[in-house]
């Protein structure tokens, strides 16, 4: 009776369950998982947040699918220039984003090549529109690298786009310029487009003169570059995203075109959000600040904590709001979050989460409040000494 697109198990698993259990008996949980910042103490600007959008324009509906002007022009503002607003295409999300771009490029049955390990949504965008996520692989070497001869090997007849998360979610890493070159190389010689989620650009630990903040810049081929408030301005109720489109100008404006029909057949972007856009794209510098020195205060917390000789690892990262650590192999990646859930209330994910390759990784999240992070932390590395 239902879509075979929605054939997925629907039952909780072991870690929801146990949680469920835990929250239901009053247990106090350190939830080290928390990524939405509008929960994680940060003071946001409200009176002028609340302002923007009480703007009287949005009592007057007048579509437009690929966005107000004002807004479109605001993004563009935000990228400082290096987008023209008539490349910006509004969507309600960056999920929607990559609805409307695997709608443009892949027919059913094609093929959408993203990494591994990374955001865990990616078959489910993917299997939603009959398109099928391939993975290629990112290798850790002290740091994180695309495996390129993985990469290439995956590409078949039916392969459209290469995707990319930068900085990737959650191993923080982003693309070099040298593995920008490649990208490129390899989607000019197999006629691919490159589409890169770059949510988290703008939480970079440091500087790095190799790293590829944005693949705006790209006009070698044809690029999509998705981001939104979601992450940039910490305001992911707010639910703007866009598609900035890049590369050659005869395909990306024949890109453009098509994806406003797209989105003119849905216009699932709000009114009053847009007109506000430019006010909440101006106030972001106070949140932004906030959310860095919370990333910062944290990781080197947890990296004070696992000297030289200890059964822990940290993996570098480079940006995003998420530490990995790699933790002794006594237990798979299910049991150590089951016990550490159990025995010592403290929540966090599984590298399985993310298709890590191997076991056995745990995910923390960097925005927790320090006292409840520092407190986690604690009582995951006592668990072995």
């Amino acid at each position: 009776m239902f879509s075979s697109r929605l054939g997925w198990n629907l039952a909780p698993n072991p870690l929801a369950r146990l949680l469920e259990q835990k929250r239901s008996a009053g247990a106090a949980i350190l939830d080290l998982t928390e990524s939405n910042p509008t929960a994680a103490g940060f003071t946001y600007p409200g009176e002028e947040i609340l302002r923007a959008l009480s703007d009287p324009r949005s009592l007057r509906y007048e579509p437009a699918p690929a966005g107000i002007p004002a807004a479109r022009e605001a993004v563009s503002h935000y990228y400082s220039g290096r987008v023209a607003a008539d490349q910006i295409l509004l969507t309600a999300s960056t999920s929607e984003a990559y609805e409307f771009v695997f709608k443009l490029l892949a027919d059913p049955g094609d093929e959408v090549l993203v990494p591994r390990p990374s955001y865990p949504l990616f078959d489910f965008l993917a299997a939603l529109e009959a398109v099928r996520a391939v993975p290629y692989p990112l290798v850790y070497h002290g740091g994180w690298a695309i495996d390129f001869d993985a990469l290439a090997q995956s590409i078949t007849p039916r392969t459209r786009a290469i995707v990319l998360v930068n900085p990737n979610n959650p191993t923080g890493s982003f693309v070099k310029q040298t593995e920008l070159a490649e990208l490129i190389r390899l989607c000019r010689d197999h006629g691919l487009a490159l589409v890169s989620d770059e949510v988290f650009c703008d939480y970079a630990l440091d500087d790095d003169p190799q790293r590829v903040r944005s693949l705006t810049g790209v006009d070698d081929v044809l690029t999509f570059c998705l981001s939104g408030l979601s992450k940039i301005a910490g305001l992911p109720q707010m639910k703007l995203g866009w598609i900035a489109v890049c590369g050659p100008a005869a395909a990306r404006r024949e890109a453009f075109d098509r994806l406003e029909l797209i989105a003119d057949t849905y216009l699932s972007t709000g009114t009053p959000v847009q007109w506000a856009a430019s006010a909440l794209l101006a106030s972001r510098a106070q949140v932004q600040g906030q959310i860095l020195a919370r990333v910062r205060q944290n990781r080197a917390f947890l990296a004070s904590r696992i000297g030289p000789d200890s059964p822990w690892r940290l993996l570098a990262t480079e940006g995003g709001w998420y530490a990995i650590l790699e933790a002794p192999k006594i237990h798979t990646e299910e049991e150590w979050v089951l016990t550490l859930l159990s025995a010592g209330n403290v929540l966090v994910q599984p590298g399985f989460f993310f298709d890590f390759e191997r076991e056995a990784f745990l995910v923390a999240s960097l925005l927790t409040p320090p006292e409840v992070f520092q407190e986690g932390v604690q009582r995951i590395l006592a668990r072995v000494r």
